[in-house]
């Protein structure tokens, strides 16, 4: 309820010039706010308030309800609702009512105010629409709810029938809006009008799309369906006037409009369910209901489905089993990327299965052993090629197959063909195959292949060499003393930029290669700039601005040539015009980066310190001007760095890469890596600076005698770098051995784009919508060697080597959308998936689904007469049409569903459907012991719960079910072995010690089994209300309640007992609940409605615990989402041979649990040993000062314990946020450092810590 409005007045900006001159400041002036209490104005329940267009001043519609009512007083009253339109003078302080209108009825909840020239507001309530503005107003019922106030005048009515509760409503033209429904369809509301006064609404039924919980317009042909059930979709809508548009024609159109984007084409491929419903569906149009009328033009709609976002939300349960290509021998890290997570997601129609697999498992195709490979390139080879007619070939490029593949060894090169079998050509060709190659490409438009060596380079057409290079000395004039002296420095790394090749010597000094496209040859090139500066340089890349229209060309200070005089300029070379421009990025030892002009090496951009990883990187020219300010705060900063600087003196950039790939607005990424194995990513962007640029020019000449201003004129001056987080990585520890290059940038494999890096922790970076997705590979271990392949039997495929030396040739899994923190893939079910567990001896996963089924009242009616009693309904009162509409009830079933081989979608193996208004509650796998024959036997247990109304005692049965073997006859492959029914409904089921555990109602019952009965041995009454999760370790059993928090019970053999040891006397209502075991400490984790999670523990002898009775706090936690599942899962110990490891910290029995919420999300509670808690603990405390927070919240608040009102004793401080310590690898190198040395540690030790941390818990 809103008691009162806060009233904001900004006067507007300020016209005059010296405002703006001055960077902007005080341009806008906010004068101080005002309340306007509204009980003063007589509104008490606020509902919802708008402002309107059409009018001068400021006019806020506001819906509140005069006196409340509720549903049983609806017969007596019902209109209660009215608005009030309040006319708000900022400058008078005055809010006058202008018009208000009366009697709308008590269902009305939300306003839509109706854009010019129409003016006014819509109503929008359950079973009716109502127009209102200053000067008329109509009405429209939706159903036979609808009632008028007064029984005199009829409303007009909607040919159909429908409930607008929960709609999401926005506007497509200014007089049609666009409504979604709680099934999700789509309606369209006409507003039919004459000058201002509209006349009357028009419904009309639309298309069905996901079941929506906002929805927006964007610009004036899209809209946005965003969905917190399904996906959302973005959909492009064409408006025609019925005459106009012949409907054939506008078929054709629409094909055309998805034709066109390859997003439509892989959005086919994805399994989003709504999104069938919407492409394959018949003409989306809509005409409006009254084609008599003249004026009504009939309008046509036809939409088009443009991108989705996928979503996995909400995670209501999900299992952990074995994926299809699980490789059995695996250990280690590499094992984790067997399993995938099954998830349950959505609801209702949007419900799916989302199958989440955190690391990539490329499918092989063949693999070969090759021990000691350095290194592979594929390069293509085509003899006939003009010379300018690439671009028309660009198409076709795509396609062409690679012709050569070159595998570099410890001593010798291997050349191979790759046709349609890999047959090595090492001994016919003139490839240099003595020593190993430092790295291959193409170049002249792939006419020709480049192999560049140790200590020269070959240019070759196809198999036969046409050039060979050996560079000497860097200027072969300038005598044999200093040519002898540089003989020994040989190539360290290569980059290849057609046509041009960088290469960086292992003195620390860069050549340059530079091609002549007329003849196909290479000339030597050493940058004279390099020459005369001495700086030894640590890494350097060539960076291609490919395309007709490069992006850096945008950001240098003349970049308004570019648009037409350019084409003057550069008419002698208009070839190279196409081709884009050609950069060299250059890291010196001492860290700073350049970004030069080739083939002319001047400087275009320079930053300091690029190594230090600033969010923001700046060209240092453009920063010269504020120098005086910068001199004092280095100079302090240098001072206190003296002590602790030992650490950054030896870090430098080992690896630079920049590249931008294809897409409509890309901008490029520019990686480096560091000697520690840290990545940093930055994204480009282009900035226009407020300050008149002229003025810059002036000062610097001014100092530098006019020199500089020539040089400012080629500057990339709005150019910037913005620094981006690349959260899953975990970081290399990089060996003393010579570096190899570590980043492969690829166009396309299987349909994506990015970069592939290989190492020890290898990982994907795929880029999409101008965003890095990391996806880790852990299947091989390290990787030391990778290329793109594309061939007749490896489509858009890759190669790589593995470090114990095996090549493997792959393709990437096509199932998984890529663009998501972690690969999904999802399964749609048509109905909402409520519990699935896994089978692992048959790979089966059993589900409950609930599918939505249409009954008659009859139906309904019949199914709830209690069976003991035989009560008639009496349906007296009841005619006989209302009997025949319809009724929407959930059937609820358990599918036995089967991963597919190919990755397909799932095969449904078995169904066993539930009774008329039974429930199914839980399906959990149990492993019991019969007592007659002495053996263990695994069935599939079900509980359930009849919904009967509450005149009807509550019932519920528990099936036992034996899988069968994977027959083809889907009947045989489950059979009922037992069913019995219990009082009250079953909602969890568990197996102890070969008994089955059964929660029925308020009762806890232990039965043993004979094989063919259940007979209960043991019971627990404690006073639960409904259990909603049991969890079992040992004889120990962990049961939460609906309301009454948790209890801890134990199960004694002997005596057969089920016992009460201690439970949490406090109320909490449950969601989810699991143990969590750190070697021989079990202790008990609850997660309630209020978004937090406790984890308790069982302490007898401490005295705060009344002898035991009391479970006690060990740690409290506010998630921010409702956590639904835990799953508890033993951690990988860090691999104790590192220094610095605590001895004993690596347990063998640590578990960690994963969770996964209502939001979509996934998180990870792990255990610590006491040592890296403390380190973690005060690296957190300094971070909630050092990070720059979102909106500048605080997350030391954001984590306290949510008790809503209730008594809570605060727990100990005892969980670190790994959210937070993860934006310490964001901030620059000197205030890790700086952090690190106030808490008393290194940097490398937290940084260990926190890769351990990521390393033991990835489980995916």
């Amino acid at each position: 309820m809103f008691r009162s409005m806060y009233i904001w007045a900004g006067s507007g900006l300020v016209g005059d010039d010296d405002a703006l001159s001055s960077g902007g400041a005080g341009s806008a002036r906010i004068e101080s706010s005002y309340i306007i209490n509204l009980r003063d104005l007589g509104m008490k329940h606020v509902k919802d308030y708008i402002f309107v267009h059409g009018y001068i001043e400021p006019v806020m519609v506001i819906l509140h309800e005069q006196e409340l009512t509720w549903a049983g007083r609806v017969s007596w009253k019902h209109h209660t609702c009215m608005i009030s339109a309040l006319s708000i003078s900022t400058t008078m302080k005055q809010h006058p009512l202008i018009w208000s209108a009366v009697n709308l009825p008590h269902d009305a909840y939300k306003l839509l105010a109706v854009p010019s020239p129409i003016g006014g507001v819509l109503v929008i309530g359950a079973n009716s629409i109502h127009y209102h503005s200053q000067s008329a107003s109509c009405a429209l019922a939706l159903n036979n709810y609808a009632v008028p106030v007064d029984n005199s005048q009829e409303m007009p009515r909607s040919s159909f029938s429908v409930e607008l509760d929960a709609a999401n409503t926005t506007w497509l033209l200014t007089d049609v809006a666009l409504l979604s429904t709680k099934t999700g369809e789509l309606l369209l509301l006409n507003l039919v009008y004459d000058g201002r006064v509209v006349q009357r609404l028009d419904l009309t039924k639309s298309k069905a799309s996901v079941l929506t919980s906002g929805i927006t317009t964007i610009g004036n042909s899209l809209f946005f369906l965003g969905s917190r059930l399904g996906d959302s979709l973005l959909v492009q809508f064409t408006c025609g006037l019925g005459g106009s548009m012949l409907s054939s024609g506008l078929k054709e159109e629409v094909g055309d409009i998805e034709g066109d984007s390859p997003q439509v084409k892989r959005l086919r491929m994805s399994s989003s369910d709504a999104l069938q419903d919407m492409i394959s569906g018949e003409e989306l149009s809509l005409y409006a209901s009254a084609p008599n009328n003249a004026d009504s033009a009939q309008k046509t709609f036809s939409f088009a489905v443009r991108d989705s976002l996928i979503n996995v939300g909400p995670l209501k349960d999900f299992s952990y089993g074995l994926r299809m290509n699980a490789d059995a021998n695996a250990t280690g890290l590499a094992k984790q990327s067997n399993y995938e997570l099954v998830c349950c997601s959505g609801h209702g129609k949007n419900g799916a299965l989302c199958v989440l697999r955190q690391s990539i498992r490329p499918e092989m195709i063949t693999e070969v052993e090759l021990p000691g490979c350095k290194g592979i390139w594929t390069v293509y080879h085509k003899n006939a090629r003009g010379h300018n007619a690439d671009f028309s070939k660009m198409a076709a490029d795509e396609n062409e197959y690679h012709a050569y593949l070159i595998i570099s060894l410890e001593a010798r090169t291997m050349v191979l063909e790759t046709a349609d079998l890999l047959t090595e050509v090492t001994e016919s060709v003139d490839y240099f195959v003595q020593g190993r190659t430092v790295a291959a490409g193409n170049l002249f438009g792939r006419r020709r292949v480049v192999q560049v060596f140790e200590r020269g380079a070959r240019v070759l057409d196809g198999s036969f060499m046409t050039q060979e290079l050996n560079f000497g000395a860097p200027n072969s004039e300038s005598g044999s003393g200093s040519g002898s002296g540089s003989e020994s420095s040989t190539v360290l790394s290569v980059s290849i930029a057609d046509p041009y090749v960088l290469l960086c010597m292992t003195d620390g000094s860069i050549r340059l290669l530079v091609g002549d496209p007329s003849t196909c040859m290479i000339s030597i090139y050493t940058p004279s700039s390099f020459e005369i500066l001495k700086k030894s340089v640590s890494a350097c890349t060539l960076y291609h601005d490919k395309g007709p229209e490069p992006w850096l060309r945008k950001t240098s200070t003349d970049a308004w040539l570019s648009t037409g005089i350019s084409e003057a300029i550069d008419g002698a070379d208009g070839a190279s015009h196409d081709q884009g421009d050609i950069y060299c990025v250059v890291c010196y030892e001492n860290g700073a980066l350049e970004i030069f002009d080739v083939p002319g090496f001047n400087c275009v951009f320079s930053a300091d310190k690029f190594m230090s990883g600033k969010t923001l990187l700046v060209d240092s020219f453009m920063q010269e001007q504020a120098k005086d300010v910068e001199v004092t705060n280095k100079s302090s900063e240098e001072v206190i760095g003296q002590g602790r600087k030992e650490s950054s003196q030896n870090m430098k950039v080992v690896e630079l890469a920049m590249h931008r790939w294809a897409g409509q607005y890309s901008r490029p990424f520019l990686f480096g890596i560091l000697t520690d194995g840290t990545i940093l990513c930055y994204h480009a962007y282009l900035y226009e600076g407020v300050e008149n640029t002229s003025k810059i020019d002036n000062s610097v000449s001014v100092q530098n005698s006019g020199g500089l201003s020539s040089i400012s004129a080629s500057r990339l001056r709005n150019l910037r770098f913005v620094r981006v987080p690349l959260d899953t990585y975990a970081r290399e520890e990089t060996s003393s051995e010579s570096p190899c290059q570590r980043i492969t940038i690829f166009k396309n494999i299987g349909g994506h784009q990015g970069l592939f890096l290989s190492g020890s922790r290898p990982a994907w970076f795929m880029v999409f919508r101008e965003r890095l997705r990391v996806h880790p590979q852990l299947c091989d271990g390290s990787i030391v060697a990778f290329t793109v392949l594309h061939n007749v039997n490896c489509n858009h495929g890759l190669i790589y080597v593995t470090s114990q030396g095996i090549l493997k040739i792959c393709q990437l899994p096509s199932v998984s959308s890529y663009d998501n923190y972690w690969p999904v893939q999802k399964i749609p079910l048509k109905g909402t998936p409520h519990q699935v567990t896994y089978l692992a001896e048959k790979n089966l996963y059993p589900l409950i689904v609930s599918v939505p089924v249409h009954k008659s009242l009859n139906q309904v009616l019949s199914t709830l007469v209690d069976q003991e009693v035989g009560h008639q309904v009496e349906n007296l009162n009841l005619g006989s049409d209302e009997l025949h509409q319809t009724y929407t009830l959930d059937e609820f079933e358990v599918r036995i569903l089967e991963p597919e081989k190919s990755g397909g979608p799932w095969q449904t193996k078995a169904t066993i459907p539930m009774q008329s208004s039974e429930n199914a509650l839980t399906v959990r796998v149990v492993t019991l012991l019969n007592t007659t024959t002495k053996e263990n036997e695994t069935l599939l247990a079900i509980g359930t719960g009849y919904v009967q109304g509450e005149d009807v005692a509550a019932r519920g049965r528990v099936l036992l079910f034996s899988v069968g073997k994977n027959t083809d006859n889907p009947q045989n492959l489950v059979s009922e072995v037992y069913s019995k029914e219990l009082k009250g409904a079953i909602s969890a089921l568990a197996s102890l010690q070969g008994h089955l555990l059964i929660a029925s109602g308020p009762k806890i019952i232990l039965h043993k089994w004979t094989g063919t009965e259940l007979n209960g041995v043991a019971f627990f009454d404690a006073p639960p209300l409904y259990v909603v999760s049991l969890n079992i370790v040992k004889n120990f059993i962990l049961l939460g309640d609906i309301h009454k928090s948790i209890y801890f019970l134990s199960w004694k053999e002997q005596g057969a007992q089920l016992s009460l040891l201690a439970k949490d006397f406090g109320s909490l209502d449950c969601f989810a609940t699991e143990f969590l075991i750190d070697g021989s400490t079990l202790s008990l984790t609850v997660s309630d409605d209020q978004k937090n999670i406790q984890i308790f523990y069982y302490a007898p002898k401490m005295s705060e615990s009344w002898k035991g009775q009391k479970l006690l706090s060990r740690a409290e936690f506010h998630v921010g989402a409702h956590v639904t599942k835990f799953l508890r899962l033993q951690m990988l110990s860090a691999s104790s041979d590192r220094t610095g490891a605590a001895p004993g910290s690596d347990k063998t029995n640590r578990f960690a649990l994963l969770f996964g919420t209502l939001d979509g999300s996934i998180g990870c509670i792990a255990p610590l040993d006491e040592l890296t808690f403390r380190r973690l603990q005060s690296l957190q405390r300094k971070l909630v000062d050092a990070v720059a927070h979102v909106a500048g919240l605080n997350p030391k608040a954001f984590r306290q314990f949510r008790s809503n009102g209730k008594a809570h004793r605060p727990g100990p401080d005892s969980i670190v946020d790994c959210e937070l310590l993860c934006h310490y690898e964001m901030l620059p190198l000197e205030e890790q450092l700086e952090i690190a040395n106030q808490i008393g540690t290194t940097r490398s030790q937290i940084l260990s810590n926190l890769t351990d941390l990521s390393l033991g818990t990835s489980f995916l």
